[in-house]
């Protein structure tokens, strides 16, 4: 198998501004991997970065993008011609915080696009560790590309719904659950056997398209403000007489709007999980919590030991990613991160190489 020595990249020379170059492969260490990519999401992250100068580990110039599924071509052996997806956060494993069980929030993890270097995936290769590489042994009817998405628009949400404790008989709420990730987050929610999944977003074409990949109920937010959307809710709840503690509310807008109307939700004995990204401030009397006994918590990447039950879960038709993935040519890495930026898309953005 061809190892390069060049790396064909779009690099973040500084925020707002894209430069096509080439970099060197780095001398892989023991323990690593050169993958060839196959594709890379554009996640909302990716573009936050890119327009909002949200600080990375590694400052610019770098390569952005985490979503990555590709085949690698040199370093650990017996790898060497697997398809493999790369996980978003790879930890340490050798840190207090990874021996505790919270290896997604490593504090030494590597994370392409942000903490690997100045390494990411909007490139045709990238140098990775390779002891928590997901191995796709058999991608059945899927492109490799599509799978990308495995990396962190699937794999967060289900770190979520594992952290929240999502079990048969639940009552979940989805915030923007017509999403990059809520899209997800609604699917796996019903895969875990929640009873009813209640979708709150703007968009009303794509509420009615959520029905049919989980949502059993949705709440438009157009023109209403979080005591209208409550209020909403709560009359559904009274008709399907569904209770009014321990609900899983999991907000992944990362917007102003979206967390009012998660906070206005949280009742008692419930959880508010906070899943998507912003640099927003919102107010909360936090003596709720208290009375509610509820938790707020935060959720960040995927344990790699998630990686293969999702994946498996995608394979086996659980969780749809077809028709939320849109394929294109790297080479459209401005556009798509013009069109991702405008919060109007319908699908998720996937990049190939074309250098």
């Amino acid at each position: 198998m061809d190892v390069p020595t060049k790396i064909n990249t779009w690099q973040m020379v500084e925020p707002g501004k894209l430069e096509k170059t080439t970099i060197d492969v780095p001398e892989l260490k023991p323990g690593e991997a050169l993958v060839k990519i196959a594709g890379c999401g554009v996640c909302h992250t990716d573009v936050g970065y890119f327009y909002d100068g949200v600080p990375t580990v590694t400052k610019p110039p770098l390569t952005l993008g985490h979503e990555i599924a590709g085949t690698v071509v040199a370093g650990e052996a017996s790898l060497i011609g697997k398809e493999v997806i790369v996980p978003a956060v790879m930890p340490c494993e050798n840190c207090a915080i990874c021996a505790a069980g919270h290896g997604n929030r490593c504090l030494k993890q590597a994370m392409p696009g942000n903490s690997l270097g100045i390494y990411g995936g909007f490139s045709d290769y990238i140098p990775v560790p390779a002891g928590d590489l997901c191995v796709v042994e058999d991608k059945k009817d899927f492109s490799l590309e599509t799978l990308s998405v495995v990396a962190d628009a699937i794999t967060s949400p289900y770190q979520a719904a594992m952290k929240a404790g999502v079990k048969e008989g639940d009552v979940a709420i989805v915030i923007g659950g017509t999403g990059g990730i809520g899209v997800y987050m609604t699917q796996i929610v019903a895969a875990l056997g929640a009873k009813e999944v209640i979708v709150i977003a703007r968009n009303k074409e794509k509420l009615e398209r959520a029905l049919s990949f989980g949502a059993t109920y949705t709440i438009s937010t157009l023109d209403k403000d979080a005591k209208a959307i409550s209020g909403d809710f709560r009359a559904y709840s009274k008709e399907k007489k569904l209770p009014n503690w321990g609900l899983k509310i999991f907000e992944c807008t990362g917007t102003k709007a979206g967390q009012e109307i998660a906070l206005g939700l949280l009742t008692f004995l419930s959880k508010l999980m906070i899943v998507g990204f912003g640099m927003v401030k919102t107010e909360y009397m936090l003596s709720r919590l208290m009375a509610f006994e509820a938790d707020i918590m935060g959720t960040w990447g995927c344990l790699p030991q998630y990686y293969k039950p999702v994946l498996n879960m995608v394979l086996e038709g659980k969780i749809q990613v077809k028709p939320f993935v849109d394929i294109r040519p790297m080479s459209t890495i401005l556009k798509a991160y013009e069109e991702a930026h405008s919060g109007k898309l319908v699908q998720r953005i996937v990049l190939t190489p074309d250098f």
